[in-house]
C-alpha cells in the first residue's frame, strides 16, 4: 500500500518571471485544496512582460501596466520577496537572502527552476560604467528619461561638440530587444523634436552595432534585410559584422576604425543563464543552462523541473533536422513550456506520466515604431501597419490577467486620441537631490 502524505506537497518555484508566474498561475488553478502548497521566490514583487518594455520606454504604455504584481495574481500561492543564492537539491533546501539581509533556508518537495536569464556582457572597457541594459521596467523608464534629458541639454548648450555627443544614441545588439528598443526610442525622439526650436530629426544620430552579419536571426534573412532597409530610411546607421572595442568615457571605438562620442549607450547584446545556477547541484550544459528532458523534468530528477531561458529543453519540432536542437529563449516558448510543465507536475503528483513539450514555431513579430513592424507567420511575410497590429495583438493576448490586458488596451486607445507625452522625469533617478541641496544651503 502506498504511503499517504500527512502534509501537502511543497512546491518551490524559484523565479517569478514568465515561467515562474505562468507555472504558478496554472498550478493554483489545477491543484485541489490541500493537495500541494506553492511558494514563489523572486527578488522583485512583480513579473515584467519584457516584450512591452520598448513601448513603455517610448511612452505608448504606462510602465506600471507592463508588470503584474505577484501577490495580486497568485492569490493561492505564497509569495516571498527574496533572492535565492543556493540550491541543494540533494537536501531539498534552497537558501534565500531576504531584503533585510538575513538568510533563510526553505525546504521543499518539488523544485521548479525558473531563474531566467541576465544580460550577457563582455569585457569591453567602459561597458560597466557607460552601458545601460534593457531587461527591466526600471531600465525602460531610465532610458526614456535619459534620451529626453539629453535632448533638453542639447537644446541649451552652445558647444557644438557637446551637442553632437548628446544627440548621438547607440544601441549594441541587433536581436529583437535591440531592434525594438532602437525603433521605439528613435520614433519617440523624432516626435519630440517638434517641441524643440533648435533640434531637428536630422540633428540626431542613431547607431545600431551588431556583431553578426544580420539582425533578428529569428526571422528569415529576407525580413532581416527589409528591417535594415527600413531603419536606414529613417537615417539610422547600421553597422553589421562589427564589434565594439571600447566605450571609455562615452568614446565609442568600433573594430572597423569608426570612432565617435555618445552619452547614451544601450546594451542588448544577448543573455545568459542566471549565474545563481552555478551555486546548485543541478545538471547543466556547456552554456550554464539546466539540462532537461522533453517533459521539462531536469535530467535524472523526477521531482525537479525547469523551463525558459535558464533551461536546455529539447525542441521536438526540430529534432529530425537537428538531434541536438534546443528551444530558443523566447516568450513564445516560455509561456507554453510553463503551461506544459505545470500540467506535468500535477500529473506526476497524481501518479500519471508527464507529457513531452512540443511546439512548432509559428512565426515571429517585431515592432519598428508606431504603426510599423515586421512579421513572419506560417511562412507568410507581413510588413508595415498589418505587422505592427499583429505584434500588438499577439503580445496583448499573452499578457497575463484581464486587468493588465484592459489597462494596456486603454493606454493604446488614449494614445490614439491624444498626442504622446514627451517630458523627461529625470528627477525620479535622484528624487532627494533638491531636498538635500536645500538642507545644505
Amino acid at each position: 500500500m502506498a504511503a499517504v502524505r500527512s502534509q501537502p506537497t511543497r512546491i518551490l518555484v524559484v523565479g517569478g518571471g514568465y515561467v515562474g508566474m505562468y507555472t504558478a498561475l496554472r498550478l493554483q488553478s489545477k491543484l485541489k485544496a490541500g493537495e500541494a502548497s506553492v511558494t514563489v521566490v523572486d527578488p522583485q514583487p512583480h513579473m515584467t512582460y519584457q516584450p512591452f518594455l520598448p513601448e513603455a520606454a517610448a511612452g505608448s504604455i504606462e510602465p506600471r501596466h507592463v508588470v503584474v504584481p505577484l501577490r495580486k495574481a497568485l492569490k493561492r500561492c505564497h509569495v516571498l520577496t527574496g533572492r535565492v543564492t543556493k540550491i541543494s537539491h540533494a537536501d531539498k533546501v534552497a537558501t534565500v537572502e531576504l531584503p533585510d539581509g538575513h538568510v533563510e533556508e526553505l525546504g521543499y518537495d518539488v523544485l521548479v527552476s525558473a531563474l531566467g536569464s541576465v544580460a550577457r556582457t563582455l569585457p569591453i572597457p567602459g561597458l560597466a560604467e557607460r552601458g545601460i541594459g534593457f531587461k527591466t521596467v526600471g531600465e525602460a523608464i531610465l532610458l526614456r528619461n535619459h534620451v529626453l534629458s539629453r535632448m533638453d541639454l542639447a537644446a541649451t548648450t552652445l558647444d557644438p561638440e557637446l551637442r553632437r555627443r548628446l544627440l548621438t544614441f547607440v544601441v549594441i545588439g541587433g536581436g529583437y530587444a535591440g531592434i525594438e528598443a532602437l525603433a521605439e526610442l528613435e520614433d519617440m525622439s523624432r516626435y519630440a523634436t517638434r517641441y524643440y526650436e533648435n533640434i531637428k530629426p536630422e540633428d540626431m544620430r542613431w547607431v545600431l552595432v551588431e556583431a553578426t552579419g544580420r539582425v533578428m536571426p529569428e526571422v528569415s534573412p529576407r525580413m532581416g534585410v527589409y528591417t535594415v532597409e527600413r531603419l536606414a530610411e529613417r537615417g539610422i546607421q547600421v553597422y553589421l559584422d562589427t564589434r565594439v572595442k571600447s566605450m571609455v568615457d562615452g568614446h565609442v571605438v568600433l573594430d572597423d576604425g569608426t570612432e565617435f562620442d555618445s552619452e547614451t549607450i544601450i546594451w542588448t547584446a544577448g543573455v545568459k543563464a542566471n549565474p545563481v545556477l552555478e551555486n546548485t547541484d543541478l545538471p547543466r550544459d556547456s552554456r550554464g543552462r539546466v539540462r532537461c528532458t522533453s517533459t521539462t523534468q531536469i535530467e535524472g530528477l523526477r521531482d525537479a523541473w525547469s523551463a525558459g531561458d535558464c533551461s536546455a529543453v529539447p525542441d521536438l519540432a526540430k529534432v529530425e533536422q537537428d538531434p541536438q536542437a534546443m528551444c530558443s529563449p523566447s516568450a513564445q516558448h516560455a509561456v507554453r513550456q510553463a503551461r506544459q510543465m505545470a500540467d506535468n507536475i500535477v500529473a506526476v503528483l497524481r501518479g500519471k506520466q508527464p507529457k513531452p513539450y512540443r511546439h512548432k514555431h509559428v512565426g515571429s513579430v517585431a515592432s519598428l515604431g508606431l504603426y510599423r513592424g515586421v512579421a513572419e507567420l506560417f511562412g507568410v511575410r507581413v510588413k508595415g501597419f498589418p505587422a505592427w497590429f499583429i505584434h500588438r495583438t499577439y503580445h496583448m493576448s499573452r499578457m497575463p490577467t484581464f486587468n493588465r490586458k484592459f489597462r494596456i488596451v486603454m493606454d493604446w486607445t488614449l494614445a490614439l486620441l491624444f498626442r504622446r507625452e514627451v517630458v523627461s522625469l529625470g528627477q525620479i533617478n535622484d528624487p532627494k537631490a533638491d531636498f538635500v541641496r536645500a538642507a545644505r544651503s
